[in-house]
């Protein structure tokens, strides 16, 4: 070989386990993680999901002995899912001073004061048809469901929620609760906001674990067209000019350049999330001995931090952050 090389050398960054933990760009912590849990009626009930292997519903005289394990594990953010025994057209459950939510939230609180309950604001599970507002002509009434949406936030920040998180997708949903919350004297909380929620296909396995399937028709009018990429700056924006403390991206693992682009635009912390259907793939393909768990999920993970994501709602936060301690 001539001596006269020009080529650049990138190898010797690569060259031990040592020299690449130094230059790593990014990494994945526990502090990344929010972890949902879906808590449902009854007593000493803990039943797996079936389509999401090692999530499961949970009662609320179990709740505490879960927290404690989380917060053990050095997870300190929890997002609750509310699984109610009764259903009805408006979501009176969603709003209710004793909703199931709400309930789970002051028992986390004393359980566990320093981990930071995030409340799913929403009505879909509570709805008798399984859409996210009130249902006039058979459609989604936006601004008559964003009146009760605002109740939900306010009532959830009065049983002692640390964030509000908005899932819903209506039009100035942010403002709307915003105001009810400062009114109501929650100033201090803030709005994580599903700002940029898509259609997707992918959360088939999160409507079996919070049964709030559809009873007719579809999400599309007020979810996001997974096709379209602008609109989803658009919506980000509006969020932040409404007043949204964080944005999330949702579906996380196809649309990491929705995250980047998000992230490029905005300033505020972005939490990419991932979703059912992504976790679901992956527990089925290790189950079958297809893949190597461990590696997949920090490598997905890891993919989403280094789109832009400042945090992560995923089901696999406790596998990762066992797998972080026995290393």
């Amino acid at each position: 070989m001539s001596e006269t090389m020009d080529f650049k050398r990138h190898r010797r960054l690569r060259s031990s386990n040592a020299m690449r933990a130094m230059v790593r760009e990014n990494t994945v912590t526990t502090d990344d993680f929010i972890y949902p849990l879906f808590i449902v009626e009854g007593t000493n009930k803990k039943k797996e999901v079936p389509s999401m292997p090692g999530v499961y519903h949970l009662s609320l005289d179990l709740l505490p002995q879960e927290v404690k394990e989380i917060e053990a594990l050095g997870i300190n953010a929890i997002i609750l899912f509310g699984v109610p025994n009764e259903k009805d057209e408006v979501g009176t459950g969603a709003y209710a001073e004793e909703g199931i939510v709400q309930r789970a939230t002051r028992v986390v609180k004393e359980t566990s004061p320093e981990t930071l309950v995030v409340a799913d604001t929403c009505l879909c599970e509570y709805t008798s048809h399984g859409h996210c507002g009130v249902i006039h002509n058979h459609d989604v009434d936006n601004d008559a469901s964003l009146e009760l949406l605002a109740k939900t936030a306010v009532s959830q920040a009065k049983a002692g929620a640390d964030i509000i998180a908005p899932s819903n997708m209506m039009d100035g949903f942010v403002q709307v609760i915003r105001h009810a919350l400062d009114k109501a004297g929650f100033k201090h909380i803030p709005i994580m906001s599903y700002a940029v929620k898509y259609a997707s296909a992918f959360y088939g396995p999160f409507r079996d674990a919070a049964e709030s399937t559809p009873q007719f028709g579809d999400r599309k009018t007020y979810q996001m067209d997974p096709a379209n990429r602008r609109e989803a700056l658009r919506e980000a924006t509006s969020d932040v000019e409404e007043g949204a403390d964080f944005l999330i991206i949702k579906p996380g693992l196809s649309y990491l350049d929705i995250v980047r682009d998000v992230r490029n635009d905005t300033n505020v912390p972005i939490v990419a999330y991932n979703v059912s259907g992504e976790y679901s793939m992956i527990k089925a393909a290790a189950q079958n001995g297809w893949v190597d768990e461990k590696a997949l999920v920090i490598e997905m993970l890891t993919s989403m931090k280094r789109a832009g994501a400042d945090l992560i709602i995923t089901y696999f936060a406790k596998d990762v952050a066992t797998w972080l301690t026995d290393k």
